[in-house]
């Protein structure tokens, strides 16, 4: 094992070294830092596929502890940390790729390439992390080089506030990490996250604020409402670093709650405040974002939406799902920021009318088509309420979605064919979305627990987030002809401005006047 995590650590390390060679290449045509950074990227994703068969032929493995107290340096490959190491390697290469063509004739090509290897180098020491102490490491790194990426443009005030809030945000969630690690090293004797992990069904007091304390950590890096500003600002940066932001480092905050899922099982109350910071991050985005006329605002809209509903998934205890979930938002969300600049034309060659005043009749066929599709593959997965409450939840949420796009294509009348067509896809959707949970709850098996029965207080806050979301379905369906509201005007300007929360965040620090209410 030794010898497989000293290859293990040649990702990170060559990522690194790429980017602090190519951080000094400078000039219209920087071929070296091109080739060193091409190169580098190809090594760490090779990295991750030679890593995923050693998982997948040895199972789970951890390496000595270059340290001592359980304190140093240590590689954990496991079904998760695979996944993840996979997936930043994948992305990695691709971004990589694509700002060859995007920076070039920019005569500071060859430090914007650096800066992202080094941000692909911190990432891939966090999820390879098998203490505490690499952990906060690679933690304060990811976070310390994104800032620098953050700021590549420093002469535009933008970006100057942005990369402010964010720095300020990040230090807040670096405390309440360091808190955690200190709690848990203290009740534990360890900081090998295997063994903390392993005991956490019997964790002591000081254990349970750790799981506390890692829930604002992780709620913090994943741009929970009202500390999002700084994600939806951070579009002075080029679009490569947009794209490496929310479809990896962004995702950190999960990973570290499904990396300590068993603690956080132990600890109720930190998964109740995930399941309620993030259903209302989730709920809130989710309607800011259709008021946005900013591709790629609305793009970072959707970004908070989707880390608050990742959070809501942690908060039910659903850890697999919140997996899966990374992994699906990572690909996606990668792939609109590098094809925004199409976005606009594809919208108008795939544009469908607005939804309207939809009949009763079409609304009542959407929703039932839907539910049916859902419930009924949910049920042939063994997806009950008895079994798998939390995802009977969830696909009660994907339901409205669905009843949203029957609605769409059907338009404002009962149009039959059209509802075949789009039941038809509503259950392959179905089918494609419980066969992927399925896959994922074996593929971390060994890793990551499947949820307890949810107690009273879950369970209340499961029917909440049902009313919740699906207010918002009726918002998001009201919309088109709500414009026509004189009422409608305020809430639509309060919308489109995040309720005002990020422009007082820009007041606290030093960044703009105090919002002026219309």
């Amino acid at each position: 094992m030794t010898a497989l995590a000293f290859l293990t650590y040649l990702a990170p390390l060559a990522l690194i070294g790429a980017g602090l060679v190519a951080q000094n290449q400078t000039g219209l045509r920087p071929l070296r830092a091109l080739a060193i950074t091409r190169w580098a990227s190809l090594f760490a994703l090779a990295a991750a596929a030679g890593i995923v068969a050693a998982v997948t032929v040895a199972g789970p493995l951890a390496s000595p502890i270059l340290g001592a107290n359980g304190l140093g340096l240590q590689v954990r490959l496991d079904p998760l940390s695979a996944m993840m190491v996979a997936l930043v390697g994948f992305v990695g290469a691709v971004v990589i790729q694509f700002s060859r063509n995007y920076m070039d004739g920019d005569d500071r090509q060859g430090p914007f390439l650096g800066g992202l290897c080094l941000v692909l180098g911190a990432v891939t020491f966090l999820v390879l992390s098998g203490n505490i102490l690499q952990l906060l490491i690679g933690w304060t790194a990811t976070s310390l080089a994104l800032h620098r990426m953050l700021l590549f443009y420093a002469d535009r005030p933008g970006a100057r506030l942005a990369a402010r809030k964010k720095f300020i945000v990040a230090r807040v969630g670096d405390v309440a990490l360091i808190g955690a690690a200190s709690l848990l090293y203290n009740a534990f004797g360890t900081g090998e996250i295997a063994q903390i992990t392993a005991n956490a069904a019997a964790a002591p007091a000081g254990a349970i604020w750790a799981a506390g304390l890692i829930a604002i950590a992780a709620l913090l890096k994943s741009a929970a409402f009202p500390t999002h500003g700084w994600l939806t600002e951070v579009m002075e940066t080029p679009t490569p670093v947009s794209a490496l932001l929310h479809a990896g480092v962004i995702n950190a905050g999960g990973f570290l709650v499904i990396r300590f899922a068993d603690l956080m099982l132990a600890s109720p109350g930190a998964l109740h405040l995930l399941a309620i910071v993030g259903g209302a991050t989730a709920a809130i985005a989710s309607l800011v974002m259709i008021t946005q006329s900013s591709v790629k605002v609305g793009l970072a809209w959707s970004t908070v939406a989707q880390m608050g509903f990742m959070m809501l998934q942690c908060g039910f205890g659903a850890f697999t799902a919140a997996a899966l979930h990374i992994v699906a938002h990572s690909l996606y969300k990668a792939h609109a920021f590098l094809n925004a600049s199409s976005v606009v034309d594809q919208t108008r060659a795939m544009a469908t009318p607005p939804v309207g005043k939809a009949a009763p009749l079409t609304i009542a066929l959407a929703l039932a088509g839907s539910a049916v599709a859902v419930f009924g593959i949910g049920w042939a997965f063994g997806v009950t309420t008895e079994t798998k409450p939390a995802l009977v939840v969830l696909g009660a949420i994907l339901v409205m979605g669905l009843t949203h796009f029957m609605l769409r294509a059907a338009g404002d009348t009962p149009r039959t064919a059209i509802l075949a067509r789009t039941g038809a896809a509503s259950v392959g959707v179905a089918t494609l979305y419980f066969s992927l949970q399925w896959a994922a709850e074996m593929l971390l098996a060994p890793t990551v627990p499947l949820p307890a029965a949810p107690g009273p207080v879950t369970t209340l806050l499961m029917v909440a987030a049902l009313a919740l979301f699906a207010l918002v379905a009726v918002i998001q369906l009201s919309a088109p002809h709500l414009r026509q509201s004189p009422g409608w005007a305020r809430w639509h300007h309060a919308l489109r401005n995040g309720f005002y929360a990020n422009a007082y965040f820009n007041r606290l620090v030093g960044g703009a006047p105090r919002p002026k209410h219309i």
